[in-house]
């Protein structure tokens, strides 16, 4: 018999300061981004068909950088993207406006547990590295699949908790690396460094996914472990 797996250690639910948010923008997301992209729209197919654009929420948005990818993409779609953390929204709105997108995109401080919206609004509902941040994630996922339409998606995908620690150190080695340079660029991934290992011990394992989502009606086997660190939500609702 193995070693127990490792427990969730949890972390805030709301990166609020002005470093953290910074030092997330910084950090290079753009595979991770254009991934989660490709990956929705290879689920759903053009989200946009016919005279009328798409709803898309982005829960969890942080600093927008997914809207605006799908934007580029799909020419067709209206985000709604919301955070909780006003040091991420400003720099999300600076992002937006920075990308030509602000009519597309509108940037908004909801909590994800419990939108202002009725159910079925959306087309999409998708969420990127939010789950890990929530105590109770049921709650979020919940509220994510009442606002999806029937024959919409909900698209959700977080990190995966590593089973052991030396897991853990394999992939902040791999996806964190310390540059050589000068001392504040240093600081400035060390503390990233710690951002991604904090988030692989909050994250949930696919099978804790698989469970809390079956208790809310949706299909645990819509839930799969779609990289080395990540496990994916991929649901179209009947």
């Amino acid at each position: 018999m193995g070693p127990p797996p490792l427990p969730r250690v949890l972390e805030p639910e709301v990166m609020d300061t002005d470093e953290e948010a910074r030092d997330y923008d910084a950090m290079d997301h753009g595979d991770v981004n254009a991934r989660f992209v490709a990956d929705l729209l290879a689920a759903r197919g053009t989200l946009s068909t016919g005279a009328r654009p798409a709803r898309v929420l982005d829960v969890g948005t942080g600093t927008a950088l997914i809207p605006v990818e799908l934007c580029r993409r799909d020419a067709g779609v209206q985000v709604d993207a919301i955070d909780l953390a006003s040091h991420m929204l400003a720099l999300a709105e600076r992002n937006v406006a920075r990308a030509g997108l602000a009519g597309r995109i509108r940037v908004a401080k909801v909590d994800a547990k419990k939108g202002p919206w009725p159910p079925g609004t959306f087309d999409v509902v998708m969420s990127n590295s939010i789950v890990h941040h929530i105590p109770e994630p049921a709650e979020m996922l919940g509220e994510a699949w009442r606002l999806v339409k029937a024959g919409g998606r909900l698209f959700v995908r977080d990190l995966e908790r590593p089973a052991t620690d030396a897991r853990v150190a394999e992939l902040v080695a791999a996806y964190a690396p310390i540059p050589d340079g000068p001392p504040d660029l240093r600081a400035m991934h060390l503390r990233q460094r710690g951002l991604l290992e904090a988030s692989l011990r909050a994250a949930l394992t696919a099978d804790e996914v698989r469970a809390l989502v079956g208790a809310l009606g949706i299909p645990a086997a819509s839930v799969a472990t779609t990289s080395d660190r990540h496990w994916t939500l991929s649901c179209e609702k009947p």
